[in-house]
């Protein structure tokens, strides 16, 4: 075991794709899952042949997303686990709220995007979930790291604030050193009793250009991390290989790949 250690700074999960980040003071994770109900559900656009009953990784491309539509940014969107019902609010008002495990509240918000995303869509919306899937960005389950060292050193190089909610990571750590996240690639991580592996970096796309409270595609981030360091990475994905609960202020001590 080395002496690195850093701090979980908060936790946050995304119940639909693209939509509003959701902060939690704790989570319980579980050995080879996602955050619970991160990316649990995603709005189609267009057709893609989803089978809940076998549910296949698709790309994000298939889905609305902020990486094309960045107005999903401005919408304040809220999803309660006890009775399934996501809300939107637009406009700051409320202007759709559903159950989305039955068929009307689905109905109910895939009319707010039909009504809303016309232009944006490339046929019907449909709200898609299947039992243990997650719409991630990869096929693999794993819950996403950012080092806010690291979104600090983007701050430097694009010349102003960037907020790290833009990078939509599941555990934001602080007293790292920036980009000492890439060192930990097939190292493993304890959070309290949770252990996880960092398994790949993650390439960001043109998503992060998009302001979290604004919705303005204000940003070239990834091309700015191209012009300086010749990659476009920030953050990893890690796997949980043993579960437990974690908080907002636990320590995050690395291990080595053996451990």
């Amino acid at each position: 075991m080395t002496n690195t250690t850093a701090t979980l700074q908060s936790i946050y999960r995304y119940p639909v794709k693209g939509l509003s980040p959701e902060l939690l003071p704790d989570v319980a994770l579980q050995a080879g899952r996602t955050l619970p109900a991160d990316r649990r559900y995603a709005i189609e656009n267009g057709p893609i042949g989803f089978e809940p009953a076998n549910p296949k990784y698709f790309p994000k491309i298939r889905f609305l997303m902020l990486m094309r539509n960045e107005r999903l940014a401005g919408l304040q969107t809220r999803f309660d686990d006890a009775s399934n019902t996501l809300t939107i609010r637009y406009n700051g008002a409320e202007a759709a709220r559903g159950n989305l495990e039955t068929p009307e509240g689905r109905a109910a918000i895939e009319m707010f995007f039909a009504e809303n995303f016309s232009p944006e869509l490339k046929g019907p919306p449909k709200v898609l979930s299947a039992p243990g899937h997650s719409f991630s960005d990869v096929a693999a389950k794993v819950v996403s790291i950012i080092n806010l060292a690291s979104v600090a050193a983007i701050e430097t190089i694009v010349g102003q604030p960037v907020n790290p909610l833009r990078f939509r990571g599941n555990l934001y750590v602080s007293g790292w050193p920036a980009w000492h996240e890439f060192d930990l690639l097939e190292k493993q991580l304890t959070i309290g009793d949770t252990r996880l592996k960092v398994i790949k970096r993650i390439v960001r796309c043109a998503a992060v250009n998009v302001d979290p409270v604004t919705a303005e595609r204000d940003l070239n981030i990834p091309h700015a991390l191209m012009q300086m360091f010749d990659h476009a990475d920030c953050g990893v994905y890690a796997e949980v290989i043993a579960g437990g609960t974690i908080a907002a202020g636990d320590t995050i001590t690395e291990l080595s790949s053996t451990a």
